[in-house]
């Protein structure tokens, strides 16, 4: 497998990817939606009864939302992930919850307010590291008289046990384009330029070039008969050859998932390998 990467930012990733096959590269897409490990907050506690503030004014500890569901939008808050944390049933506290494996938030908001993401403050101070990078996430809205006080608590887990653990997503490829043109055929009067939603064709000189072949979205409406009368354009898609895509939430760079995914699919080949030799002949 080789990969040459077309575009790569904080959060998006686009390549090409060669020398494979259909069966690695959607075992590839399945690793990156569901078995890239990051934090995502799975247990919050709510302060119950009245609350009050620094000065001294006293408010009603409720929201108007359920508890279960303000704590279920925190669980889809992106938290910054260190791939070198362990997830809590494997760690050596023996899942009492320590610094290698968990981390700690608050959040206090007196109404009336909009509570966002941002509010979550890390319970270790100065730790920048671990701040909520996606500050505007809506969370809930506060009355006269509200308040919120809650301690929530991040730890590791993949999205194969819930959506919150899912770092990609938009995780899809396409069989890399190939687009021909038989000269002997194309009488050049220009039908599939304006058809292409990709604007594949153009016209240089007299004649009908391929000048976008990349962009091909397979679609195959430059190959209606009743647009390309000839049948001069054959467009097909190379089972060895993808152009594949991701995103991420924030809480890992689309690298770093890339790296991982790469990683973990290597062990996997690895592992396979390992069973099958130990079968008896």
């Amino acid at each position: 497998m080789d990969i040459d990467i077309l575009e790569l930012t904080e959060t998006q990733a686009r390549f090409k990817v060669t020398n494979t096959s259909p069966e690695v590269i959607n075992a590839l897409r399945r690793v990156l939606l569901s078995e890239i490990p990051k934090m995502a907050i799975d247990v919050v506690e709510f302060h119950l009864g009245p609350i009050k503030d620094a000065d001294g004014r006293e408010f009603e500890s409720v929201s108007p939302l359920f508890d279960e569901i303000v704590a279920h939008r925190l669980g889809l808050v992106p938290i910054p992930t260190d791939l070198s944390m362990k997830e809590k049933d494997k760690c050596d506290c023996g899942g009492e919850g320590c610094p290698s494996c968990m981390i700690g938030y608050s959040l206090f908001k007196t109404g009336p307010c909009d509570v966002y993401s941002g509010d979550l403050l890390p319970l270790t101070e100065g730790d920048a590291s671990v701040r909520v990078k996606d500050e505007l996430i809506p969370i809930v809205r506060l009355g006269e008289g509200q308040a919120i006080l809650v301690y929530a608590f991040a730890e590791m887990g993949t999205g194969k046990k819930h959506a919150k653990w899912q770092v990609a997503n938009g995780v899809g490829y396409k069989y890399l384009p190939s687009v021909k043109i038989d000269a002997s055929k194309c009488d050049n009067g220009g039908t599939c330029i304006p058809i292409c939603p990709k604007k594949v064709f153009a016209k240089e000189g007299n004649k009908v070039k391929v000048v976008n072949e990349g962009d091909c979205i397979l679609c195959m409406a430059c190959t209606d008969e009743n647009i390309c009368k000839t049948g001069a354009i054959k467009v097909v898609g190379d089972p060895t050859k993808f152009i594949f895509e991701f995103e991420t939430d924030g809480s890992l760079s689309a690298k770093d998932t890339l790296m991982k995914g790469l990683e973990l699919l290597h062990q996997k080949f690895e592992d396979f390998k390992e069973q099958v030799s130990t079968l008896e002949a």
